[in-house]
């Protein structure tokens, strides 16, 4: 039997898998890495410690597995999209990574689009042009840290650092392109007109390749650090998101996900890249390479659940840990002593600013509602209700191109069945719970990587490993409720816009 390692780098740690070329999940482990969330808006992490924790996640599987790692034919990443990390020529970390949910690039944003519409820059990229994306996080970098720029050759997004330290090859593929700013959705090349506005040459980003790719193979140095063979292969492997549209089975035009870990997105597969009128949605590359992957993406939504546990749900943390339970099992045991609509309480989710349907840097969270009588259970209702409300903002947009009465759930915020009927309630959609959770990710590089090296024949193969373990149907009586209240939440964001401006400054 031969075997596929995945690694999945995402914002908490990095998750190593091991699958088997009959789709078994053999292993997994994670090892987490820190965050340096600083300035309000802004968020680096160390890309060697995405090295280290690759190495050390690995050295685990093969020792927790008692497989020979001859056995393992392909190496498959897949990682965090839309940061910026400056190699020198040697590859070398100049500074600490921009990741993702950093916003500091406002000023540089602003300079783009004063050479290039929004509405143009849009059709080309099949995204905004925002701080959240890696083009203008490097030129911020251009213009204030001069002395790193001067040394940088290349600027790579996580899974592309990681690859690099495999194989001593710098490439990325046209997923994590797409999550660029940089890229042309049409032509599958670095744009010549964004760069042009951007100032930036074309020389700074890397080849693109498919997916699929075989990058190359494991050196003996990363032998030597990983516990993996020489000679190993190595597929580019794709960004988080499309190697999660991979694992949740949305390999063909259809098929509808929502994926809720710290960050979230509402995602689907199409032939065509869908455009929206008012550009409140994204669209990037698969990694099939014949499709696109519209998305819809929060900032902050397990992370503002994990808040809430943080800084409100205190009492329950220490409980859970007296008696070994789950803390976020209490949290919902609670949660059900409040009335869908959390007693006219409502919460906005936007700790770190937010992208879709927003795209408003200045955004913030609220609490909007609160009364003497409102009580923990309340607030812990609206978290979850805020965050869902806002996806479910994402999923019409959507429906204004395509069906929706299906929806696949995935990730850490999928484990809890009072989430999931909210879901159901709140999108008006079946919900569908798989086999894997937190796997679908690095299962989808997996897949990239079995195609790859020729283990699978295509992407089809998902259904080897995937099967709907659980269906939620929408409560009509609840969701009378939510119809009634979501304009509210709507309305009370744009009640805000303006004092959040405002905040800003402060």
């Amino acid at each position: 039997m031969s075997y596929i390692l995945a690694h999945d780098l995402g914002t908490s740690g990095n998750k190593a898998t091991l699958f088997s070329d009959q789709g078994e999940l053999v292993a997994y482990c994670t090892v987490s890495y820190p965050t340096r969330y600083f300035n309000r808006v802004w968020a680096e992490q160390n890309p060697n410690d995405w090295w280290n924790a690759v190495c050390e996640s690995t050295q685990q599987l093969i020792t927790q597995s008692k497989i020979d790692s001859s056995q393992i034919i392909v190496v498959a990443i897949s990682g965090q999209m839309m940061g910026s990390t400056c190699i020198d020529r040697q590859g070398n970390p100049l500074r600490p990574s921009i990741i993702y949910c950093d916003q500091r690039s406002e000023k540089e944003t602003s300079d783009i689009l004063s050479k290039i519409s929004m509405e143009e820059a849009y059709k080309i990229i099949g995204h905004r042009v925002a701080a959240v994306y890696s083009l203008p996080k490097l030129l911020w970098i251009k213009n204030n840290e001069p002395e790193i720029f001067k040394k940088t050759f290349k600027t790579v997004c996580a899974k592309d650092y990681i690859n690099f330290r495999l194989t001593n090859i710098i490439a990325t593929d046209y997923s994590d392109a797409s999550g660029t700013n940089a890229f042309d959705l049409s032509t599958k090349t670095w744009s010549r007109t964004i760069l042009r506005a951007a100032d930036i040459d074309e020389s700074f980003f890397p080849d693109i390749f498919p997916s699929t790719h075989i990058l190359g193979e494991i050196t003996h140095e990363a032998a030597k650090a990983t516990g993996l063979k020489v000679g190993t292969l190595v597929s580019c492997g794709g960004g988080d998101g499309a190697c999660a549209t991979v694992g949740v089975g949305s390999v063909r035009p259809g098929i509808t996900y929502h994926y809720i870990g710290s960050s979230g997105w509402v995602g689907l597969t199409t032939e065509k890249p869908i455009f929206d009128s008012k550009m409140r949605t994204m669209t990037w590359a698969h990694c099939l390479p014949e499709y696109y992957h519209p998305s819809g993406s929060m900032q902050t939504a397990g992370t503002a659940y994990n808040w809430l546990k943080e800084q409100i749900c205190t009492a329950e943390s220490v409980t859970a840990k007296n008696r070994n339970e789950n803390v976020y099992q209490l949290m919902n045991e609670i949660l059900l002593q409040s009335p869908p609509g959390a007693n006219g309480l409502l919460f906005l989710p936007y700790l770190l600013g937010e992208r879709s349907p927003r795209w408003n840097p200045n955004a913030r969270g609220a609490f909007i509602g609160l009364t003497l009588a409102s009580r923990r259970c309340d607030l812990i209702r609206s978290v979850m209700e805020g965050i869902t409300y806002n996806f479910s903002m994402i999923a019409d947009i959507f429906r204004e191109h395509v069906s929706i009465d299906t929806m696949t759930v995935i990730g850490g915020g999928a484990k809890g069945r009072v989430w999931l009927q909210m879901m159901a309630d709140i999108f008006d959609a079946k919900i569908q719970r798989p086999n894997f959770l937190e796997e679908a990710t690095s299962m989808g590089a997996a897949i990239v990587g079995g195609v790859g090296a020729g283990i699978f024949k295509d992407f089809n193969v998902i259904e080897q490993f995937l099967h709907t373990e659980e269906i939620f149907e929408p409560n009509p009586e609840n969701q009378k409720v939510y119809q009634k209240i979501r304009p509210l939440f709507d309305k009370a964001y744009y009640s805000l816009v303006e004092l959040f401006d405002d905040l800003h400054d402060i």
